[in-house]
C-alpha cells in the first residue's frame, strides 16, 4: 500500500484545503476543504471512502491507500494552537512568539529556512519526547 502525502494549507480566506501531491500512482484524485484543519480532513476522508465506494460500483479496482499529512506553518500553527503555545514553540525553535503569531495570522511568511528550522526543533523534540521514560 502506498503512502501518499497530503498537503494540508490556510487559504487566504481563512478555509483550509487538503490535496494530494502530483507525484503519486492512484488512479483517482482527492480533495478536502472545511472552516478547520480537522474539517477538511474529515472531508478528504469521506471523499477517500466516496472514491472507493464509486470504484466498487462501477466494478473498478480501487487502489488503496495511506495518507501522510504536511501542514504549512500557519495550518500547522492553528492546528496545535490549543496544544502547544507560542511561547513554547519560541523556546524550542529560536524563532520568536510574535513572529509565529505573524505567521499564523497570515501577516508574514516564514522563509524555506525559517521553516526548516520549525520543522527541524519540532522533529527534535518529537524524538525526545519519544524516548522519555517515566517512573
Amino acid at each position: 500500500m502506498e503512502t501518499i502525502k497530503v498537503y494540508i494549507v490556510r487559504e487566504s480566506d481563512g478555509t483550509y484545503s487538503s490535496y494530494m501531491d502530483d507525484k503519486n500512482n492512484l488512479p483517482y484524485g482527492l480533495v478536502g476543504e472545511g472552516s478547520t484543519v480537522a474539517e477538511a480532513i474529515d472531508e478528504w476522508n469521506m471523499a477517500y471512502n466516496d472514491m472507493r465506494k464509486l470504484f466498487e460500483e462501477e466494478g473498478r479496482e480501487f487502489v488503496e491507500a495511506r495518507f501522510s499529512f504536511a501542514y504549512d506553518v500557519p495550518s500547522f500553527l492553528l492546528y496545535y494552537a490549543g496544544k502547544l503555545t507560542y511561547a513554547g514553540l519560541a523556546k524550542l525553535t529560536g524563532v520568536s512568539a510574535a513572529q509565529l503569531s505573524q505567521y499564523a495570522n497570515g501577516y508574514r511568511n516564514p522563509s524555506p529556512k525559517t521553516t526548516a528550522k520549525i520543522q527541524t526543533a519540532l522533529h527534535d523534540f518529537g524524538q525526545e519526547l519519544s524516548q522519555l521514560q517515566l517512573i
